[in-house]
């Protein structure tokens, strides 16, 4: 007799996936698990301060030379901007002046209201 083989259960839903891992925002819940997306994510939500390359990095859990590899793109976009150099390490934050950040915001803002909203609903639903 053939055994089945064990197939993990895919989560059906946001807050399923969320037991799952608890450190997942809904932008990378939707955007998928990626390096650039996990530190857009730490930046978008720490927007009004500024942090080094390395903080950044280690914040939204990439690892340094990955985010080195990706870094020179973020700042030719105008993605992330210098505000200041403390101690000789250069601080960075999000461009909340470039429309596509703006854009980008704006869609997280939307994503977390739509989460807010099905919890709600499914909460009803079970009460």
């Amino acid at each position: 007799m053939k055994e089945k083989p064990i197939i993990p259960k895919i989560a059906d839903t946001y807050s399923e996936q969320q037991d799952a891992k608890e450190d997942t925002s809904v932008f990378i819940f939707t955007f998928g698990d990626y390096p650039l997306i996990r530190v857009i994510d730490f930046l978008i939500y720490s927007r009004d301060f500024d942090y080094p390359i390395t903080e950044i990095a280690s914040n939204s859990k990439v690892n340094f030379q990955t985010l080195k590899k990706l870094w020179p793109k973020l700042e030719q976009d105008r993605l992330v901007i210098s505000t200041r150099t403390m101690a000789g390490s250069i601080l960075y934050k999000i461009n909340t002046n470039n429309p596509v950040v703006k854009k980008l915001i704006e869609l997280n803002n939307f994503l977390c209201w739509e989460y807010a909203k099905k919890t709600e609903k499914e909460q009803e639903v079970v009460a």
